[in-house]
């Protein structure tokens, strides 16, 4: 029979037959959902390597190829060529708005950026020296208390309005996480600022008038910093079904408020194995410490008896170049040029992808360098603190979570995640 995969039990001869699902892209998939009811057994795969947990039509990636599509719009197609702000419209209503549509939903979400006055106060009951990390999730944790009751899912205009909320306060929230990091006053959002402007400016401005100077010693938001930021933001918008958007879509399954499942996603974003992995390649770059040291670092790399692992190559999904990475070259080579950078970490940085990429042993093995290698180094030539590196990549990912959310409920097939185990105790 077409289209199906046959299963045999080799102890008993038993045989199992299963429906060949195609998508428009991507591998076929066997439908084993009756798997256990047919059998009484399991399937095993830990880390769900060779395992599709859901139908989605927002994004597709192909590893062997290096391809990332959102709605079917390649990647290299919109960071840099569209706003950030039209990619959430085209992930949130599966296009691109028309520029009538793209000025009403600017506008939009820069009047959504403000908090309610009651959210603040939450900020004052952090340790000023709380990671940013830390207190963004648990502010949105807290908006679903603010907002339980002006969610009606059914109502389609209450719908939209939870979407844009969230991806609009999420800069504001990230600002003033960092701001109470430091122990300095928060800055309001500027409803005359675009989004990604708009962010800098709370991260970096005194509390009071327009000063040329700002907290963190830069002259006045560059353009070129808006856009390299903005482009960043739209490289980390949504990744398919990686561990933060699946612990989004669980807690989603669930039921519970969709900034319950948001927080939850940061919360596994968090992680060095995860977004926190930018901030690793920095602190690796400064432990290499200079260019002359290159060369026996990418040796220690090769030494299966050494520990040393070099951070930013590689990924889990990618098996070739990862095309988020050719992006951020591009983007890293024209900061260098316009913004005039000479940083010894930049030349570090250029030292280890040269040798790497003339080495066959990484080439061999695929381990190309990831949109982690470049982005950490993009944003400490933004002068973004190292502990905001995370938090910009939750800002960027939100209106993937929300969209990945979105369709989850709206899918009538939807059932709780239940995932079953191998037991091997007493």
């Amino acid at each position: 029979m077409a289209n199906t995969m046959t299963l045999v039990d080799n102890r008993n001869g038993d045989k199992y037959e299963y429906g060949i699902l195609s998508g428009t892209r991507g591998p076929d998939v066997v439908d084993i959902r009756s798997f256990y009811k047919d059998s009484g057994m399991f399937t095993y795969d830990p880390g769900y390597t060779s395992t599709a947990s859901c139908e989605s039509k927002i994004t597709f990636i192909d590893g062997e190829k290096g391809e990332l599509r959102h709605r079917g719009y390649a990647i290299a197609d919109l960071a840099g060529k569209h706003s950030y702000l039209d990619v959430c419209y085209l992930l949130m209503r599966g296009k691109l708005p028309t520029p009538e549509a793209s000025k009403d939903f600017d506008l939009e979400i820069r009047h959504r950026s403000f908090l309610h006055e009651g959210i603040l106060k939450i900020f004052d009951a952090f340790p000023s020296h709380a990671h940013p990390m830390a207190t963004i999730g648990s502010t949105v944790m807290a908006l679903s208390t603010f907002y339980k009751e002006h969610l009606n899912l059914k109502n389609e205009v209450q719908f939209k309005e939870m979407r844009r909320r969230i991806v609009a306060k999420m800069p504001t929230i990230a600002a003033m996480a960092y701001r109470n990091s430091i122990g300095v006053p928060a800055i309001y959002p500027d409803v005359d600022k675009y989004f990604t402007e708009n962010f800098l400016y709370m991260m970096r401005a005194y509390p009071g008038g327009k000063l040329k100077r700002t907290i963190m010693g830069n002259e006045e938001i560059k353009q070129v910093e808006v856009d390299a930021l903005d482009a960043i933001f739209t490289l980390h918008a949504d990744h398919e079904q990686n561990a933060s958007t699946t612990s989004v879509r669980n807690i989603g399954s669930t039921g519970a408020h969709p900034y319950v499942a948001v927080s939850a996603g940061i919360g596994a974003l968090w992680g060095p194995a995860h977004g926190g992995a930018n901030e690793k390649v920095i602190d690796q770059l400064k432990l290499i410490g200079d260019v002359a040291n290159v060369p026996s670092y990418i040796a220690k790399a090769k030494d299966r008896n050494d520990p040393f692992r070099l951070m930013g190559f590689g990924h889990r999904v990618y098996k070739n170049r990862d095309p988020r990475a050719e992006s951020l070259k591009g983007l890293q080579d024209q900061l260098r040029e316009e913004l005039n950078l000479d940083s010894k970490l930049l030349d570090i940085a250029a030292a280890v992808e040269e040798a790497a990429l003339k080495d066959d042993y990484f080439k061999d093995r695929g381990l190309y360098p990831n949109i982690d290698f470049y982005s950490g180094v993009i944003l400490t030539a933004l002068k973004i603190p190292v502990e905001m590196f995370t938090p910009i990549f939750v800002i960027g990912r939100t209106v993937g979570w929300i969209t990945q959310w979105s369709e989850l409920v709206q899918d009538p097939t939807t059932k709780i995640a239940r995932p079953r185990q191998l037991y091997t105790g007493k």
